[in-house]
C-alpha cells in the first residue's frame, strides 16, 4: 500500500520499540479503492506515554491523551496516532464517557462504525479485515460493524456518515443498517447544528445524492422538517412530471458541484407547499414561492449555523430562480445590478438544473432561452462590469466634490446614474457621469 514515507517511519519506529502499529480507517478504504486518502490515521498498541517514548518528543502534540490520541508532526505534516481502545458508555449519542485501552487490534476495529472503515494495514502484517470490509467494498455495500442500533445509539452522527458514503461512493446501504437508520433518525436531534450542516453539504454534493435524498427524506426531515411537506406533493402542472420533493432532488442532482449551488437547489422550492393552489381547470400554481422559499431557506440555514457568506450567496439564487427577464441586454444589466455577476452565474446553473427536473417535453425551448441569457450575460460582463453601485465610475465623494452634500440626494443621484448606465443612456465614465450630475444639480 502506497503510504507516505513519514507514516511508514512512524509505524516502523513503534514496531522497533515492540508495539503494533497500523494505518486504519478511511485511508485504508480509500487506498484499496485507488483514491488518494485525505488524511492518514494510525492506530497502535502503545499507550500514549509509550508512544511518546518511542517517537521523538519534539514531534508530539498531546491533543487528546485522555482518549489515547496524540498528533505526530513530521516535515510539517500532521498524523493522528491513537491507542487501541474500546469505548465506554455513550450518554449523548455522540462521544463515549470513557475509553479503555486494549492490546487487541480486533477490539479496536470492533468499535468502529462501518465495515469499510474497520480495516487496518501495516507492511509487516498486511491488511487486517476481521469484519469483511474488503468484500463490502467490492460489493458496494455500507454495513455497520456489529449491531447497527448499537452503533447509531453510540454516535448518531454515524447516520449521516452512512448517507454521505452512499452519496459519495454510490454504495447501497445494507438492509439492517438502512432499517436502523430510519428507526434511529430521531437521535439526530441530539447532534449539534454545525456537525449536521457539515454532513448535509457533503451528502447533497455527492455524485449519487439523488438516490440517497429520495430514500432518506425522513432522515433529513429530522433537522429540516420543512422538507416533509414537499414529499408526495403533486404539482398538477403540465410543466412538471414529479412531485415537489422528487423535482427538488432532480434539481440537486443536475446542479454543479459546490456548496452554494447544491444548497440553492435543495431549498429553491421549499416554499411551494405554502403557496400551492389549484385553479378552476385543476392546474396547480405556486404563486410567490421563490420569495417564500428564500425566506424559509435563510431561516433554515441560520438554524443550521451556516456562515453568513454562504447564506448571502444562496438566497439571491433562490429568490430569482423563477424570474424570466427578457433576453435583451438592458434586462440582463438590470438583474445584474440587483444580484451581481457571481449570483447571476449561480442563477443560470440553477435555472438549467430546474428545467432538467421538469417535463422533458418542455426542455428544448427553456434551455435555449437560458443559453441566450448566458450569451448576453457574457457579452455584457466581458470587461468585468457587473452593473452595481460598486462598479459605477463615480462615488459619493465625487458628488460631494461638485457641491452635492445632502446624503439622500447623493444616494438618489447615484441610483439615477446607475439606471442610465444600465439602460444604455450613459457611458460608465467618470467625466460623463459627473456632467450628468452637474446638470441635475443646476436643474434642482
Amino acid at each position: 500500500m502506497d503510504m507516505p514515507e513519514n507514516v511508514r517511519r512512524i509505524i516502523e519506529r513503534l514496531e522497533d520499540s515492540g508495539y503494533e502499529a497500523y494505518i486504519v480507517g478511511g485511508c485504508v478504504r480509500d487506498s484499496i479503492c485507488g483514491r488518494a486518502p485525505f488524511d492518514w490515521d494510525i492506530t497502535t498498541s502503545a499507550l500514549p506515554e509509550e508512544a511518546l517514548a518511542a517517537l521523538e518528543k519534539k514531534n508530539i502534540i498531546e491533543t487528546g491523551v485522555k482518549h489515547g490520541t496524540v498528533t505526530v508532526r513530521y516535515d510539517n505534516e500532521l498524523y493522528e496516532l491513537t491507542t487501541f481502545r474500546t469505548d465506554g458508555e455513550y450518554k449523548d449519542s455522540r462521544r463515549p464517557e470513557s475509553v479503555t485501552f486494549v492490546k487487541s487490534l480486533y477490539e479496536d476495529l470492533a468499535r468502529r462504525d462501518f465495515t469499510i472503515n474497520a480495516m487496518a494495514y501495516s507492511d509487516s502484517a498486511g491488511i487486517c479485515d476481521p469484519f469483511g470490509g474488503q468484500s463490502d467494498l467490492v460489493a458496494g455495500i455500507i454495513r455497520c460493524v456489529g449491531d447497527p442500533d448499537k452503533r447509531f445509539g453510540e454516535d448518531a452522527l454515524r447516520i449521516l456518515r452512512a448517507l454521505r458514503f452512499a452519496s459519495r461512493l454510490g454504495f447501497e446501504i445494507e438492509k439492517n443498517t438502512s432499517d436502523s437508520i430510519h428507526k434511529n433518525a430521531y437521535l439526530l436531534e441530539r447532534i449539534s447544528a454545525e456537525r449536521i450542516s457539515s454532513e448535509l453539504v457533503q451528502i447533497i454534493d455527492g455524485d449519487f445524492a439523488e438516490k440517497v435524498l429520495l430514500d432518506y427524506s425522513d432522515v433529513l426531515g429530522v433537522f429540516i422538517p420543512e422538507i416533509m411537506a414537499m414529499v408526495g406533493l403533486e404539482q398538477f402542472n403540465p410543466h412538471h412530471i414529479y412531485d415537489v420533493w422528487e423535482h427538488t432532488v432532480k434539481v440537486v442532482s443536475n446542479s454543479p458541484h459546490g456548496k452554494v449551488f447544491r444548497l440553492a437547489a435543495l431549498f429553491h422550492d421549499i416554499g411551494k407547499p405554502e403557496c400551492f393552489s389549484l385553479d378552476s381547470r385543476g392546474v396547480g400554481h405556486f404563486h410567490g414561492h421563490p420569495h417564500i422559499s428564500a425566506d424559509m431557506a435563510s431561516s433554515i440555514m441560520r438554524r443550521l449555523r451556516f456562515d453568513h457568506k454562504t447564506i448571502s450567496a444562496v438566497i439571491p439564487i433562490i429568490e430569482f430562480h423563477d424570474t424570466r427577464p427578457p433576453a435583451e441586454p438592458k434586462s440582463i444589466r438590470r438583474l445584474l445590478s440587483k444580484i451581481g455577476s457571481e449570483a447571476f452565474e449561480g442563477l443560470l446553473s440553477i435555472k438549467r438544473a430546474d428545467i432538467l427536473g421538469q417535463n422533458p417535453d418542455t426542455f428544448a425551448e427553456k434551455l435555449a432561452y437560458v443559453d441566450e441569457l448566458e450569451r448576453i450575460f457574457r457579452e455584457q460582463t466581458k470587461n468585468g462590469e457587473d452593473y452595481s453601485l460598486k462598479t459605477l465610475a463615480v462615488r459619493g465623494k465625487d458628488l460631494i466634490s461638485i457641491g452635492i452634500t445632502d446624503g439622500r440626494t447623493i444616494g438618489r443621484i447615484l441610483d439615477h446614474l446607475l439606471s442610465m448606465v444600465i439602460d444604455g443612456k450613459a457611458e460608465n465614465d467618470r467625466d460623463v457621469l459627473l456632467g450628468i450630475a452637474k446638470d441635475a444639480l443646476k436643474k434642482s
